[in-house]
Order: structure tokens, then sequence, then C-alpha cells
């Protein structure tokens, strides 16, 4: 098992997000108490905003390399979406170029061109887009002799 190093400043979004996995984060309703009330706002909402449950998946792919190779092109990261992404997500897919940095496994800060995609898809089809999203996330780090690839879920209501 290798050890993950963690800077203190990460620590702290780490130990935010449990405690807001554990006990829940900030909501738009409330009961008489003053205290959130989690399920009756999350309710409320999907009740009067237009649109249906999807999940919004967020993927972080950097384009800087190890060992003094090359950073992935523009043209290979294209080939890569229209080879592999698109044909697993053909109704529509946002991509942004970013620049983003990162702490690698040797403890190293690496600052690169990134890109962010997002990919919405409703909620009762989660599971299968899990495996193709964890597919295109596996392929891209072997493809280029990548660390990771970012993922960030988030519940949304989506209308088009």
């Amino acid at each position: 098992m290798r050890s993950i190093r963690i800077s203190m400043p990460a620590a702290a979004v780490f130990a935010a997000a449990a405690l807001l996995l554990t006990f829940g984060g900030p909501t738009t309703g409330s009961s008489a108490s003053g205290t959130a009330a989690p399920a009756a706002a999350e309710e409320q909402f999907s009740a009067t905003a237009p649109g249906t449950a999807y999940i919004s998946t967020h993927l972080y792919f950097g384009t800087g390399r190890h060992d003094g190779k090359p950073p992935i092109t523009e043209d290979e990261f294209n080939k890569f979406v229209a080879e592999v992404i698109t044909p697993r997500f053909p109704s529509g897919l946002t991509l942004q170029e970013a620049r983003g940095q990162w702490r690698d496994k040797e403890g190293d800060i690496n600052r690169e061109k990134s890109y962010e995609l997002t990919l919405l898809y409703p909620v009762k089809e989660a599971r299968a887009r899990n495996l193709d999203i964890e597919y295109i996330r596996r392929l891209y780090c072997k493809t280029w002799e990548l660390e990771s690839v970012g993922r960030a879920d988030t519940k949304a209501q989506v209308d088009f």
C-alpha cells in the first residue's frame, strides 16, 4: 500500500468534506428550531425546479507527462475525445480548456494545460454511465502513462 502525502490546506479541505458528508451541508429549508431540513429542501427543489434528476460528472484531464516526455497535444486529446469519449456519450458533452495543478506521487507540484469535461446523464443511467466513465479514465491514464484523471459527481436538475 502506498502512502499519500496531503498538505495542510488539502487536509483541511478533506476534513471539511468529511464533516459535510457526515452531517450534511447547507440547505434552503429549515425546521421550526432553525436547523436545516435537508430532505424537505431536496423535495421542494425537485418539485419546483424544471427538468429531470441528472448526474453531472466532471472529469479533469491533465496533459503533462512524466520522465521528460512531451505533453499531450491538442490534436492527440481531440482524437481521444472523438474516438473514445464521444461514442460513449453521443448525446452531448461540454469540454473546456483549463490550467491545472496537482501534487504527484513524488510530492512535486505540476502545472499544466488541462481539460474539464462535463457529462450530464439521467440518474436512472448512473450505473451504466459509471462503467463508461471509469473506462475513459483508465484508458487515458494507460495511453499516456499518467497517474489519474480527476472526477467529481454532483446531483443536478436538468432541462433542455
